[in-house]
């Protein structure tokens, strides 16, 4: 375990290692995290061991979020009814949401679709669910960890995380052969790998339980070797190499995916080829000189889909900080960018435009606020300042103050609107 978090830690540049530090002493450091900011996670914690008296209400929010997390689970593939083509209900399963019975056949058979309308039976049999949970409650079980520094959080975590990848009565198969199936037309598609991109978040967690007394080394080696053939089926299988070829925010969040996993396995010169590559073969094919998605644009929730795309592409420059590889500022010689790309849709989130184009349900606005927030640390030479001003300020309760506390809107702007917290 020492070995491995002196690596993490060197990788990520958390902070400085000293000869002979022990591994507590790292971990007190700075937590190894990849798409989470490590530094600005100690930053909070040693603001609210100094008495900071902003914090304590996202704390003490996330502490009843982790108190009931206790509670449920442990979840598995094995749960769910039947099993897949496989016959093994070890590996996970899962239903393509927008695709419906045919109307005009008798059986239904194949199933048609219909972009952006999810089909509430493809949550039945599917393990779709139980993957969503598994992310949200072991995400929110190793911060209240990390925070409060309660074994019983670790405890429950580590339980959640063998059950799912470790024990062999209860564990995952490292393929998602099976996944998004569409009925009547294939098993499994590359397609639904989309829904694997909730482990990013899991080996993030992984990171902030490491050393606790539940968390063991045998239990960190097998959630590695699970990762590792995770990957090797991802970049080797006919359907991880489609999802790979994917030009719109499937490819992006392939991407996400392996470059994610290849910092947790200690190979950075995977995660770095990846993000490399992503300079041309994402930012360059997905966005247009004056910011446009054109590939997310085409669906009927486009925006939000074009959020979700540069939600990923933002993801990806995080990773690239981990090794070097500076995609929050790289931009084609015709202007094609992640900045120029939060350009073009922050008029809209802001009700300084009218959003153009097809979205199913309506335009949520918020739902582009944390990427404003998020840009404002790396992307000074945008207007983000300007919008940090004009977006509501973080309710006092909510985490993202724990996860990003330096992002704070201007002190003007918050007191005109009578709201606590940091932006």
């Amino acid at each position: 375990m020492k070995r491995i978090l002196l690596a993490y830690l060197a990788l990520l540049g958390a902070t400085t290692l000293l000869p002979g530090a022990s591994v507590q002493e790292l971990i007190s450091a700075a937590p190894s995290a990849f798409l989470a900011d490590a530094n600005q996670l100690q930053a909070a914690r040693q603001r609210l061991d100094n008495g900071d008296k902003s914090l304590p209400p996202a704390l003490a929010q996330l502490e009843r979020e982790a108190k009931a997390a206790l509670t449920v689970g442990p979840f598995s593939v094995m749960h769910k009814e039947s099993p897949p083509p496989s016959g093994d209900k070890h590996d996970y399963m899962s239903q393509a949401p927008y695709y419906w019975p045919n109307p005009a056949t008798s059986n239904g058979l194949p199933y048609i679709r219909r972009d952006g309308e999810r089909n509430p039976d493809a949550y039945g049999n599917s393990d779709r669910v139980a993957i969503g949970e598994l992310a949200d409650k072991v995400e929110t079980l190793a911060l209240a960890y990390y925070f409060k520094r309660d074994e019983t959080y670790a405890a429950r975590a580590a339980l959640l995380l063998r059950a799912w990848f470790l024990d062999p009565a209860t564990r995952m198969n490292p393929n998602f052969q099976f996944a998004q199936a569409v009925l009547g037309v294939n098993t499994g598609r590359g397609t639904g790998l989309i829904e694997s991109r909730a482990f990013v978040r899991v080996v993030d967690a992984v990171g902030l339980v490491a050393g606790s007394k539940a968390w063991t080394d045998a239990d960190q080696r097998g959630l590695q070797a699970w990762f590792a053939q995770f990957v090797q089926w991802m970049l080797e299988s006919e359907q991880g190499r489609d999802e790979a070829a994917a030009k719109n925010n499937h490819g992006t969040y392939y991407d996400v995916q392996i470059a994610a996993f290849a910092l947790f396995l200690g190979r950075p010169e995977l995660a770095s080829n990846i993000l490399q590559t992503a300079r041309q073969k994402r930012i360059a094919v997905q966005i247009e000189p004056d910011g446009r998605q054109p590939l997310e644009l085409v669906r009927t929730k486009s925006w939000g889909y074009s959020v979700g795309n540069l939600s990923g592409l933002m993801s990806l420059a995080t990773l690239g900080e981990r090794v070097g590889v500076d995609l929050w500022h790289y931009e084609t010689p015709d202007g094609r960018s992640i900045g120029n790309a939060l350009d073009y849709l922050a008029p809209f989130a802001l009700g300084e435009s009218k959003w153009p184009h097809p979205q199913l349900g309506g335009v949520s606005k918020e739902a582009l606020f944390p990427l404003l927030r998020q840009a404002a640390e790396h992307l000074p030479e945008q207007k983000c300042q300007a919008w940090l001003a004009k977006i509501p300020a973080l309710e006092a309760t909510n985490r993202a103050n724990l996860l990003r506390p330096k992002i704070v809107a201007p002190k003007a702007a918050r007191l005109q609107r009578g709201l606590p917290g940091s932006g």
